[in-house]
């Protein structure tokens, strides 16, 4: 009998942590160690416990307090977990004490979303953006992870007099950082040769929260083999397809998703993409309507547009995943005609609470559509208004362009 040995790798567990602060309530930290267990799935880390602390500041040597940091020890080496990720970023010195004391790898939001970004990136340009990010991101920590680089140097003439393998490791991560930088500019005069060379189309780009439905939309719209996924970031690149609606072409570009506390490193690093978005003529701001904190979603999300100058621009609402709300949705119930308890139960509800804000935006008179992308709800609707926002764009670079009204 042949013996046959399985080959797959044992999927990491993790134990999330986060803090319950003045500037951050318990429900907060409860929904992002969530978004924090969802970003931990997608870079292939199964989740196994959360862990909370109500703190006024985090604790300056290991985050949390001595008595958590026991409970975190104990369970981790009851569980045999692999790895403690924290929801806020980290200092070089907590991270030493805490894999000192815990004896597992330890993870800030920071460098987990750097991981995620690194798995999703394809093109030479998002790999290289990526690659920047994270030697800026260890750059401060070189004293606990960079030990490898010893491999790279040594032989005759590498070291200086007297240097010490710490300065010689931040000097190989600087002069990295430097060649990055070079190979990105380089690329980036390439992009803006590009982008010159559409000028005379009207551009859109799709914007929005991570994991919200825009490769799917993109998809739809562009009828091309766009990769779309439900997980986090699962678009890295900047993806751009001619579309014709209505005999009039336009570029519509899907773009990375945001996130709250997203690292700034990578804004900074993902500039080039991000300009698909600053140099768009029109945004589509998808937003998963059915998820609790869709409005702190948007939020984030103006604020990052604001951020590299694209907050101004003419924008449709897009939202999306109408089928996971309850019936009626966008439907005025009478209240007097409702139990109490039913009236509680939804003056309670996160999904509720938004669907009633969403019911006052109607009333502003703001661009807005509500779809499916998934289930193909409301989708002609949708196509109508862009086309409406694409036209009248078009008609002001080509004035005796021949109008047509066919959708």
């Amino acid at each position: 009998m042949i013996k046959t040995f399985s080959t797959a790798e044992k999927q990491e567990t993790a134990v999330l942590v986060a803090l319950i602060t003045p500037q951050q309530s318990a429900g907060q930290a409860n929904e992002y160690l969530e978004e924090l267990a969802f970003l931990a799935e997608t870079s292939g880390a199964k989740t196994i416990k959360f862990f909370t602390q109500k703190l006024e500041k985090p604790d300056i040597r290991t985050f949390v307090g001595k008595g958590k940091l026991d409970e975190i020890k104990n369970y981790v080496k009851a569980s045999e977990a692999d790895m403690v990720i924290f929801d806020d970023d980290l200092t070089p010195s907590q991270v030493r004490n805490l894999e000192r004391e815990l004896e597992v790898k330890i993870l800030d939001r920071s460098l987990l979303i750097l991981n995620i970004f690194s798995l999703r990136a394809k093109t030479a340009q998002a790999k290289a953006q990526v690659e920047l990010a994270q030697y800026q991101y260890l750059l401060p920590r070189l004293t606990r992870m960079w030990s490898h680089l010893s491999k790279q140097k040594g032989g005759i003439g590498m070291r200086g007099p007297g240097e010490k393998e710490l300065e010689t490791d931040r000097r190989i991560v600087r002069d990295k950082i430097s060649l990055l930088r070079e190979k990105l500019d380089k690329i980036e005069k390439q992009s803006e040769t590009r982008r010159k060379h559409r000028d005379r189309m009207v551009r859109v780009a799709l914007v929005g929260y991570t994991n919200v439905g825009k490769s799917t939309i993109m998809q739809m719209l562009s009828k091309a083999d766009v990769f779309a996924e439900d997980k986090l970031f699962a678009t890295v690149d900047s993806t751009v397809r001619k579309v014709v609606v209505n005999q009039i072409p336009f570029l519509l570009t899907d773009t990375v998703g945001f996130i709250r506390k997203l690292p700034h490193t990578l804004v900074e690093c993902f500039k080039s993409t991000l300009d698909e978005i600053s140099e768009a003529d029109i945004l589509l701001h998808v937003v998963d309507v059915s998820h609790p904190a869709c409005h702190e979603q948007i939020e984030i999300v103006d604020g990052t547009l604001a951020e590299i100058g694209a907050g101004d621009k003419p924008t449709l609402m897009v939202y999306n995943k109408v089928d996971a709300l309850p019936d009626n949705y966008l439907e005025e119930a009478p209240l007097n005609e409702m139990e109490e308890s039913e009236q509680a139960a939804q003056e309670a509800d996160p999904v509720w609470i938004n669907l009633n804000a969403f019911r006052e935006e109607r009333k502003e008179g703001v661009e807005k559509v509500f779809i499916s992308a998934l289930k193909k709800v409301n989708i002609q609707e949708m196509r109508k208004q862009v086309f409406e926002l694409v036209a009248d764009k078009h008609y002001t670079i080509f004035p005796n362009y021949l109008k047509n009204e066919v959708y």
